[in-house]
């Protein structure tokens, strides 16, 4: 592999890994807020005030004034429905943080990376050799070993943080189907504009609007502005290498989530996380190994 090949690497590992950092901080915040406001109503909050990281990155980006300033892409409809795949991520995952445990929804959701690396397959035509399949298989064991099955953790509303990994997995699978000239925070910008229509709907049609207090509007802005950024990190990282050479370090999620759950929400998940999280960080090192390893075949 490449310097070139090698330098994008890294950077899509430490911002995807920041990426999954925020969306923490984000779930935290809706949990927090989830006591007082429909998690319908909550998304159009998420979504509408996500549009600023999104709209501050396009102003600043020199390459996008160079070009003119262009705001219609050639794939504007997969723009906007990478957005409506988002908007239902969105409700499943927000729903169950705010009847769960923040780090059972939270390790839930990290089947996620296990649903990119299988859609990589059939649509990006992505060959997925042993050791990337194995590093998943091992990062879901860690998962599995956490969550163990056959307790309370595994009841109906249990498949609403799954239901979410998917979807978004398809959201994050998409990205690649956008041509590398269309920058970072268009591709952005149409698929929050698709998510705030999206939960938009939902809300005029399955929730009652609670008047917002204000002390919340402090809350409800910076759960915007950070699920924006994680949003921007992520996309860029996906365009920097195939998904599924990423997948598994969606999983350093998971103790990031246990500690914002410990010191936030007064949870104690630590006999849950071990011996789980080994298996999980190790499938990710496997990565790393297989990628910095010039002289292993390409799988």
């Amino acid at each position: 592999m490449g310097s070139s090949s090698s330098s994008n690497f890294a950077k899509a590992v430490l911002l995807i890994i920041l990426a999954i950092f925020l969306f923490d901080v984000q779930g935290a915040i809706i949990k927090y807020l989830g006591d007082d406001y429909p998690v319908q109503q909550l998304a159009v909050y998420r979504n509408l005030f996500g549009l600023l990281p999104s709209l501050l990155v396009l102003y600043l980006s020199s390459d996008w004034h160079e070009k003119g300033r262009p705001i219609i892409i050639n794939r504007w409809r997969l723009g906007l429905l990478r957005g409506l795949f988002i908007a239902i991520a969105q409700f499943c995952l927000y729903y169950s943080l705010t009847i769960m445990e923040f780090a059972t929804a939270s390790t839930l959701a990290f089947a996620g990376p296990l649903f990119i690396t299988t859609l990589s397959v059939p649509l990006l035509k992505h060959k997925v050799g042993v050791l990337r399949w194995l590093a998943v298989a091992i990062g879901f064991g860690g998962v599995l070993l956490i969550l163990k099955p056959g307790t309370e953790v595994f009841k109906l509303y249990s498949l609403l943080p799954i239901a979410a990994a998917f979807f978004y997995a398809l959201s994050s699978v998409c990205v690649r189907f956008f041509d590398q000239q269309v920058p970072t925070a268009t591709i952005n910008l149409y698929s929050s504009f698709g998510a705030l229509l999206g939960s938009s709907l939902l809300m005029l049609t399955t929730a009652d609007y609670v008047d917002v207090a204000t002390e919340s509007w402090f809350w409800l802005i910076a759960m915007g502005i950070v699920g924006g950024f994680a949003v921007l990190s992520m996309i860029s990282a996906y365009r920097l290498t195939q998904p599924s050479n990423l997948s598994p370090f969606e999983y350093f999620g998971i103790p990031f989530s246990y500690i914002i759950g410990w010191v936030i929400f007064d949870e104690t998940p630590f006999e849950q996380l071990f011996p789980g999280v080994v298996l999980i960080v190790g499938g990710g090192l496997l990565i790393v190994w297989r990628e910095r390893s010039a002289k292993l075949p390409n799988v």
